[in-house]
């Protein structure tokens, strides 16, 4: 029961955050704000009222929304009106959104970080704890062979007269596989919580373009979950957020290009019920975790936001960027049934990732 409220406080929080966004912008360039309301209709109560915007608590606790006056599709003009607004400002009401779920990320990922997550480090520090961590293993290597996943921890290597790599670190441990071509060697390695023991023997050829060197087919890294001060945690934030960014950039380009192949899937995406599992084993690791896998979460709101369907903001600017190039505004009516086709089209989308979210848990 905590991790489902743990889950709609993350969700809550980030479309509120979102909304903040297009709240903010619409102030700044005088586009009358009449309600921002947490949750979805209907109306549990008012919260107040400053100016001409209302602010509401309302029964379905899944986000939040802000009320634009002449929002797309409503025939209302005047004063603060959003569709009697220039074009640039409407475009930069509906990207505020998006930058917000941005910088929401990059302060969840600066939080993460100096609450400490796991993170690469060149070297190790003195008094700081790091770990030896497979990052990939060469399929058919001797790695492979013995055993060793992608995930692993390396906890030592020595050879037969039981003498061991100096340091573990990258450097070390590639220095000494080297040193060893053709002589079996033994790594001791953490894998699925169980020390396990195993022969290796390090070979040529086993790494493409690095014929001439003895290796095992992994590649190491040496992880660190030291917590860091705020500034450097704010520094390290930055490639955290761009990372997510290419990281969600690439899985949606993959669902796109399955589809355009005629084999459409949608089994990598995870739905709110999904989350609860995703977002449990989080806990489970510690706070640090929570706060990176909200920040994931928010830059794939983001980006949700920019695809240009109906009803969502890359649709909406779709649309902006179509009244321009016409030189004339849609017509109401065509507005109001794409807005309409959007809704059908995400219901569509929930419905089935959960029923997927459902499957993976019964099955």
């Amino acid at each position: 029961m905590l991790t489902v409220l743990l889950v709609v406080g993350i969700l809550v929080f980030l479309i509120v955050i979102h909304e903040l966004g297009h709240f903010i912008a619409a102030k700044l360039f005088r586009v009358r704000v009449e309600e921002f309301g947490i949750g979805y209709p209907p109306r549990a109560f008012t919260l107040g009222k400053i100016g001409d915007t209302e602010y509401t608590l309302n029964w379905i606790p899944f986000g939040g929304f802000v009320r634009l006056f002449g929002d797309v599709g409503e025939a209302q003009h005047g004063t603060g009106s959003f569709v009697d607004a220039r074009r640039g400002v409407q475009a930069a009401v509906l990207v505020a959104g998006v930058a917000m779920n941005a910088l929401a990320a990059w302060g969840l990922f600066t939080a993460a970080y100096h609450v400490g997550i796991p993170r690469v480090v060149e070297e190790p520090t003195a008094g700081v704890v790091a770990h030896l961590i497979v990052a990939n293993v060469v399929p058919g290597s001797p790695a492979d062979v013995a055993g060793i996943a992608a995930g692993d921890e390396v906890l030592g290597l020595e050879d037969a007269r039981r003498e061991a790599v100096p340091q573990l670190t990258p450097a070390a441990f590639a220095e000494f596989v080297q040193e060893n071509p053709g002589r079996q060697l033994f790594i001791t390695f953490l894998h699925a919580g169980a020390t396990t023991s195993a022969p290796v023997t390090p070979a040529h050829a086993v790494i493409p373009r690095e014929e001439g060197k003895a290796a095992l087919g992994v590649a190491i890294v040496l992880v660190s979950s030291q917590s860091l001060p705020w500034g450097n945690a704010a520094v390290e934030a930055f490639s955290a957020t761009k990372g997510a960014f290419l990281s969600v950039v690439r899985g949606l380009g993959t669902i796109v290009g399955r589809a355009l192949a005629g084999a459409p899937s949608l089994s990598d995406i995870v739905g709110p019920i999904g989350l609860v599992s995703v977002v449990g084993d989080a806990a489970r690791t510690g706070l640090g975790e929570v706060f990176a896998l909200a920040a994931f979460i928010s830059v794939n709101l983001a980006i949700i936001n920019l695809i240009p369907v109906p009803a969502l903001d890359g649709g909406r600017l779709l649309v902006l960027g179509i009244e321009a190039a016409m030189r004339r505004s849609a017509p109401k009516l065509a507005l109001q049934m794409l807005n309409a086709l959007g809704v059908v089209l995400i219901i569509f989308l929930m419905i089935t990732v959960t029923y997927q979210d459902i499957t993976r848990l019964l099955s």
